[in-house]
């Protein structure tokens, strides 16, 4: 797979909760150079607000990219309690490296983030701009709620999130001993991010505009790319073993470390853990997006969708947060019933070596932004 920049770069709103596969899907999306990073939101999700917004900043500063914005966004969803995943992320968001840097740049705090958001977006040709949300739904939800222009202005929303489950692919979303058949990673049924905030999923996918120009990242997917030890090891050194790990280098790994041991402790997944989030930037490089394929022969990342299968997605509502299936229900249970040639794309596979030489290039162009700084 060769990487060519593209005739022009693709612009990209990202809104995401960092959280260990959010840094991935930052470094991606800030350093590909076919895409073109607006700006950053943050969102309660991994982490409480404060935590996901220091980590964006320390993130960016990590990757040679301090200069984009990041905007804090909601601390809740309108009719719930925000959750957190400290089992999974810790409770900084991104336990596991003491290398991050302290930011340069503060977060953004003179504008309303949806309104930076919109401005951003509306700024850009209609039809090129794209929305990458890889955390909690709730800052997406109000951008299209209050400025529904936007959603006739992007050429496409991508989302990591939901599961669908029950054979939809065979990728296992745990190996502990009576939960092999369960859907979700925060309940039986539920995938995290739709979990958090189920109405303001709803809303977005209850938009028959917008759902046509949606992409879902579901676990059924995600579960499949998993970053081996060979993975980390590529991210560690490159292809040059005797050469010492550059800072951004060790970070990603030491993150990747962090993750691989509680996905192993939470769900008996011991291959690697699931690096969910790039999936969703990624989408804007592949098939999936007939603008870049066309414009990019040989550079395009194939994702299996079946020949263009659509869904329509209903996220179930009822319930309440808990910590049992006895208060939860099937609250935040992604529902897809396949619908011709409208409603969601959920793509059920991925070229697994393409998309991690993806990741690899854009490690390598983080190197080349920060001069390769060793420890």
């Amino acid at each position: 797979m060769s990487h060519v920049e593209s005739v022009s770069p693709i612009p990209l709103w990202l809104d995401c909760d960092p959280g260990h596969d959010d840094a991935f899907a930052m470094l991606l999306a800030a350093h590909h150079p076919s895409l073109k990073l607006l700006g950053i939101t943050t969102i309660h999700g991994n982490a409480s607000l404060e935590n996901t917004t220091i980590n964006a900043v320390s993130l960016l500063e990590a990757m040679g990219k301090p200069d984009i914005p990041v905007y804090p966004g909601t601390r809740k969803p309108f009719s719930r309690p925000a959750l957190h995943a400290p089992n999974i992320h810790g409770e900084s968001g991104i336990e596991g490296t003491h290398l991050l840097p302290k930011p340069s740049r503060a977060p953004v705090l003179d504008k309303n983030p949806i309104l930076a958001m919109r401005d951003a977006l509306l700024a850009q040709p209609k039809g090129t701009p794209w929305v990458v949300a890889t955390g909690t739904l709730t800052n997406v939800a109000l951008l299209f709620a209050t400025f529904p222009e936007v959603v006739d202005h992007i050429q496409g929303l991508s989302i990591m999130g939901g599961a669908i489950g029950e054979g939809f692919t065979d990728a296992p979303m745990s190996k502990i001993p009576g939960e092999t058949a369960r859907i979700g990673n925060v309940t039986p049924w539920a995938e995290f991010n739709i979990y958090c905030d189920p109405e303001s999923s709803e809303s977005i996918f209850s938009n028959p505009v917008l759902a046509a120009k949606t992409t879902i990242a579901s676990l059924d997917l995600t579960h499949q790319v998993l970053a081996s030890k060979q993975v980390q090891s590529r991210i560690l050194h490159g292809s040059d073993l005797s050469k010492p790990p550059t800072v951004i280098r060790q970070i990603l790994h030491d993150l990747l470390l962090f993750f691989a041991s509680t996905y192993e402790k939470v769900f008996g997944l011991d291959a690697g853990p699931p690096l969910h989030d790039p999936l969703a930037v990624a989408v804007i490089l592949s098939n999936l997006n007939p603008t870049f394929a066309q414009r990019n022969a040989g550079q395009v990342l194939q994702f299996d969708d079946r020949g263009g299968e659509r869904f329509g997605l209903k996220i179930v509502t009822d319930g309440e947060h808990g910590p049992d299936v006895s208060v939860t229900g099937q609250l935040g249970r992604s529902i897809a019933t396949p619908s011709g040639q409208t409603g969601v794309a959920i793509p059920r596979g991925v070229d697994l070596d393409a998309f991690w030489d993806l990741i690899i290039y854009s490690i390598q162009l983080a190197d080349d932004c920060n001069a390769a700084r060793t420890l």
